[in-house]
């Protein structure tokens, strides 16, 4: 079986991190979003990967190759954004007729991995939410299969959302679909949708069964990323890297701290996520995200995301700080 990992898209929402950082390398709760949905699937027992690379697509192949070495990864690259759908079908090669399961790059969740990779059926994961219209929608019948699946509908006829998981048994079916889409300009929202060709699927006699997946977390910007993290972190539990330096500093947790970190006369925490190599003076951090290589004094920080390499001096503030920034507030 194989993994496909969409991580193509740009992230403009999480600008200016995005600028320098692949959404996909963005940190949380001590790790990247990548490296969560990798050793999910690891842990399921599946170690060959096929990644859709795009908007600095290098950075993720290095990061790839250097962090998971015992990986079968493949790389792909959606050079033209044309939707989930076409960086999908990039893959056929790659994939042939083999099972599959695909998990959009920006897609934390906690759900039975092991169950739905060795199901015997395809399976799609969803989860309830208010406003369905900007997701994909699965519909349900009495008896609990799929039975129609449409891409942001104006009338939703569910509030089943689907979260970016999808186990597919019948892969040379989905390619047919999927070639059939874009031979065709079958678009929606002027992309080739993957949830279309899902429904090409169903059409054709394709079973799905729905899995509903524990917690959803949402990584597309900066307050659901924050929030995202708080409620990893407290389901992780402290992880502070033996390899620090602390001199009168009180830690409220849950928080993690990488490696190399120099931390003095600060409080940090709760909810604070906090990268390599940092050093942190006369500071109270709370509810943010640090990344690697940053300076901060003399700052009091809430709710924040500051990029790596960046350098932060000053008073109190709400700060979205990209990499290799240096800002004096003094």
């Amino acid at each position: 079986m194989k993994a496909i990992i969409p991580v193509a898209g740009a992230g403009t929402k999480l600008r200016p991190h995005t600028y320098t950082q692949p959404k996909a390398l963005i940190p949380i709760a001590g790790k990247t979003v990548l490296a969560i949905i990798v050793e999910q699937l690891q842990d399921a027992g599946i170690h060959d990967f096929v990644f859709v690379l795009g908007y600095l697509g290098d950075k993720i192949q290095d990061y790839v190759k250097q962090t998971f070495p015992g990986i079968q990864a493949d790389f792909v690259y959606q050079n033209d954004r044309l939707g989930l759908g076409h960086a999908i079908l990039l893959t056929r090669e790659k994939v042939g007729e083999e099972e599959l399961v695909i998990v959009l790059g920006d897609t934390v969740c906690e759900y039975d991995v092991s169950q739905v990779v060795q199901s015997p059926v395809s399976m799609l994961g969803v989860k309830r939410v208010d406003d369905p219209r900007n997701f994909g929608v699965a519909e349900i019948s009495e008896e609990g299969s799929i039975t129609r699946v449409v891409e942001k509908p104006q009338i939703p006829k569910s509030n089943l959302a689907l979260v970016g998981i999808y186990k597919i048994r019948e892969s040379a079916m989905l390619f047919e679909c999927l070639e059939t889409n874009f031979r065709e300009g079958h678009k929606s929202r002027d992309e080739y949708s993957l949830t279309d060709a899902l429904e090409c699927m169903i059409r054709k006699g394709a079973a799905f069964q729905p899995f509903k997946v524990l917690n959803w977390f949402d990584c597309g910007n900066k307050d659901s990323l924050l929030e995202s993290n708080a409620t990893l972190l407290k389901k992780f539990g402290n992880a502070i890297h033996p390899d620090h330096r602390f001199e009168n500093v009180i830690v409220v947790p849950p928080v993690s701290i990488g490696k190399n970190c120099e931390v003095r006369n600060s409080i940090i925490g709760p909810n604070v996520a906090i990268g390599d190599n940092t050093t942190i003076n006369y500071s109270i951090i709370k509810e943010s995200i640090i990344g690697s290589y940053a300076d901060l004094f003399d700052i009091v920080l809430e709710e924040s995301l500051i990029g790596s390499d960046t350098e932060v001096k000053g008073e109190s503030r709400s700060l979205n700080i990209g990499d290799n920034t240096e800002i004096d507030l003094g």
